[in-house]
């Protein structure tokens, strides 16, 4: 984040990132590393040196630096395993389809915000379907049921 809110100022020394982020000088370097490999960043040699975004923040989507550090975006598989699973697990066709659908969402959010985005406050929200909306207009529909007793 730092690397994005400083954009045009330059390199910035991995120990001030570490610092300002709160995060392990080590840790830090080896997630550097990463983007570097992967040329979302850059280094700067010399007294002015240092770490630097290599693209406009408005440019590095989430995505990409989730698939890069943590690999798929799904937090149970990818999306064509969850397909897989769907077409050969009848019993648990249902489980595997929401959580197809839990990536499918998880993935939109990431692909369409932006390290601006994030710096700016301004991310995308993600839209209530129809079912969530009717929800909101009904209230629930089931009484809370404490000790024996329904309640409102």
């Amino acid at each position: 984040m730092m690397l994005a809110r400083h954009h045009h100022q330059g390199a910035i020394k991995i120990r001030e990132i570490a610092y300002e982020e709160d995060l392990p000088e080590k840790f830090l370097e080896l997630i550097l590393l990463e983007l570097k490999n992967a040329r979302m960043v850059e280094s700067v040699r010399g007294a002015k040196g240092g770490y630097q975004l290599r693209r406009d923040p408005g440019e590095i989507h989430l995505s990409e630096i989730m698939r890069l550090i943590d690999g798929p975006l799904a937090p149970f598989a990818d999306a064509e395993q969850l397909r897989v699973l769907i077409d050969r697990d009848l019993p648990h066709r249902a489980l595997y389809q929401v959580f197809l659908d839990v990536r499918d969402a998880a993935a939109r959010i990431l692909e369409n915000t932006t390290l601006a985005d994030l710096i700016s406050g301004t991310t995308p929200r993600a839209t209530k379907g129809k079912r969530a909306a009717r929800k909101k207009e009904k209230g629930s529909v089931l009484p809370m049921v404490v000790g024996g007793q329904a309640s409102e």
